[in-house]
């Protein structure tokens, strides 16, 4: 999994960026088919933004988070990406059982 870590309007010291790494590579436990993660914060006054976007098979999945404190709003934006992960692999897994299962949706006559 590629991931990168981008910021805006501030410098981006060393840890931050160790720690965004950590919270994207968590998400890997949850679909090994991640292909990459890019990771901008933004610092403003009195808002520190996290968006995440993880690159999944063929598809986007997008969380965007702002609280007072930057390593929160990676929590949180880590945390929305967990449960959209955990969606999109649900679907995919009833898809596959469906069409083993050879059902047409009443098209067989």
């Amino acid at each position: 999994m590629r991931i990168t870590v981008t910021a805006r309007h501030f410098k981006l010291p060393e840890e931050l960026k160790v720690y965004a790494t950590d919270v994207a590579k968590g998400l890997k436990k949850y679909y090994d088919g991640i292909i990459d993660c890019d990771v901008v914060l933004d610092w403003q006054r009195e808002n520190k933004i996290c968006e995440m976007r993880l690159g999944v098979l063929g598809r986007s999945l997008a969380a965007r988070e702002n609280s007072d404190n930057i390593y929160k709003s990676i929590d949180r934006a880590g945390s929305k990406l967990e449960r959209q992960l955990r969606k999109f692999k649900t679907k995919l897994k009833n898809r596959n059982k469906i069409a083993k299962q050879g059902i047409t949706y009443g098209l067989d006559r």
